[in-house]
């Protein structure tokens, strides 16, 4: 049921009265209206998604265990939704805000998010899931600090910058969603932009040997890119939640979906310097650039433009190998990192899962182990909770790659809540791919050319690696990651390519426990909206 934002605004306090007086952790709370807006992010005038006439969206800043209040009024004239990229929703699926455990909301209604950022810290952003709303905007960054008194393994630095960067067309998001429909791929990106603007429009002022932290977000829809800032080096010190060996780099790769952060100081001749973002892996390379400005800069930006890498695939993969985990420094808990010995446990279940891109009735479409992803009308959440007959069979998706044809179906794989899955990631294609896993963070224990076998195990690293949840599986490549099933409810896994998941390659994974209890998993939401074979089920 919706609610004026005057109405909403009341409630909201009076709950927050009522949390502060039961001494329950921190609220916070948010009044979001999402309109169409005219955005020129590549100097065409273009149908833009806003949220408070801003694009990007605000930011939300948030601290560990805070309760979020989000309240979204959907000015749109179609249905809309907002998912947490990285946001783990622990025993809270119901906030995950994609088709298959929300419904949409209505053109004209609202719907309020409440959802906790349980036992996590770490760089992410939101994002529109439905109808590539994505490839419009209304996107924003979402970071979780730690709670005072939870050490964090580097000073605090002198400011905090965002940056969200990706591809973007100069078409509407509705004709881009045409192409899709029609069977089509889509072409390639007319360019990239940092921050909702394309080159130079934006400026990040600092001062002169200060150091500051960047939260790096590839938003786009179908590149991986390189970042760098000229003359500067870029300290790593966290990867999605996960602090991480404070290695040094000239550049860093960020694919589809992934988030960095880095701590870059500003130790070079006071003047401007580039912060420049290009594609990889594409015979064009894109480039924009924003202004790294010393506030007692000297002059502009001299120099040579700094290139970075474009092809090479094994640069970027003995990269991502570099990446290690701090054993020794907190996470969200005062425990240090390396406290989780995953190397040491068993696991109960290897699932293989091989992308593809068929043609199913003359159509261009994308699949998971022969499985092209075919939204129900229902919410495959609710069909679970209310048992509805004939929107979803458990088993739809197979473990293993069948190396069959492709077709549509509806597809959602069961699994033991607190199994301990090894998931290996095979990539055929001549294309980077990027998979992201909601409601969970896995380690990334290992990734190679080639085809897996049992015999790739042997180059595991079963010691320090990263846990986070986007991972990128490179050309003819396989990626591993071993993964606690810790989170009860229903979870996408999805390509991060845009195009691909909106062409069917996703699925979703159900996480059951036969307990019942709201310590497995929250109860369904008083105000959870219903939706095809949902309606009239309370």
């Amino acid at each position: 049921m919706g609610c004026s934002m005057r109405v909403c605004s009341v409630l909201f306090f009076v709950v927050l009265l009522m949390a502060c007086a039961r001494g329950e952790d921190p609220y916070r709370f948010y009044t979001w209206n999402v309109t169409y807006g005219d955005i020129y992010p590549l100097g065409v005038k273009q149908q833009g998604i806003l949220i408070n006439w801003q694009f990007p969206g605000p930011k939300i800043e948030a601290v560990t265990n805070d309760n979020l209040i989000i309240n979204v009024f959907n000015s749109l004239d179609e249905p809309f939704l907002l998912s947490w990229n990285g946001v783990l929703q622990r025993r809270n699926s119901w906030q995950d805000g994609v088709y298959g455990t929300n419904c949409p909301i209505p053109p004209g209604q609202n719907f309020t998010y409440v959802l906790q950022v349980k036992d996590q810290i770490g760089s992410y952003f939101y994002y529109p899931s439905l109808a590539f709303h994505k490839a419009a905007g209304g996107y924003g960054g979402f970071q979780i600090a730690s709670r005072p008194g939870i050490p964090v393994p580097f000073p605090p630095p002198a400011g905090d910058f965002t940056i969200l960067a990706g591809d973007w067309y100069k078409r509407n998001h509705t004709d881009l969603r045409a192409i899709l429909d029609g069977g089509s791929d889509l072409p390639f990106p007319d360019g990239l932009i940092i921050n909702g603007r394309g080159s130079n429009a934006y400026t990040f002022t600092v001062d002169q040997g200060k150091t500051y932290r960047f939260r790096i977000s590839n938003v786009g829809l179908t590149t991986s890119i390189n970042f760098r800032i000229q003359g500067h080096k870029m300290t790593i010190v966290e990867v999605e939640g996960t602090h991480t060996l404070q290695n040094i780099y000239d550049s860093l790769d960020v694919h589809l979906g992934q988030t960095y952060s880095v701590l870059v100081t500003a130790d070079q001749p006071p003047q401007d310097y580039l912060i420049v973002v290009t594609t990889r892996f594409t015979s064009q390379v894109l480039n924009a650039t924003s202004i790294f400005r010393y506030s007692n800069s000297g002059g502009s930006v001299t120099g040579l433009f700094p290139w970075g890498p474009t092809i090479q695939v094994d640069w970027s993969l003995n990269q991502a190998r570099s990446l290690r985990r701090n054993l020794t420094a907190s996470g969200p808990r005062p425990n240090p990192q390396g406290s989780y010995h995953y190397g040491l446990i068993n696991t109960t279940r290897t699932i293989r899962l091989q992308n593809s891109g068929p043609v199913i009735n003359g159509k261009q479409r994308y699949a998971v182990n022969s499985v092209s992803f075919i939204p129900a009308d229902t919410p495959l959440k609710l069909a679970d909770y209310y048992k509805i007959q004939g929107v979803f069979s458990l088993g739809s998706i197979p473990d293993n790659p069948t190396g069959g044809g492709g077709y549509l179906q509806t597809s959602v794989m069961e699994a033991d809540f607190r199994a301990f899955l090894e998931v290996v990631f095979e990539n055929t294609e001549d294309t980077v791919e990027s998979w992201h896993i909601d409601g969970h963070s896995f380690f990334v224990v290992g990734m190679d050319g080639g085809q897996w076998s049992q015999a790739s195990r042997l180059s595991y690293n079963l010691r320090d690696t990263v846990s986070r949840s986007t991972v990128q599986v490179y050309p003819k490549s396989w990626t591993a990651l071993y993964m606690p099933l810790d989170n009860v409810g229903m979870w996408n896994v999805r390509s991060e390519n845009w195009a691909h998941q909106y062409l069917g390659q996703q699925f979703y994974l159900r996480v059951y426990s036969p307990a019942n209890s709201w310590r497995d998993e929250y109860p369904i939401p008083s105000n959870a909206l219903r939706c095809g074979k949902a309606v009239g089920h309370y």
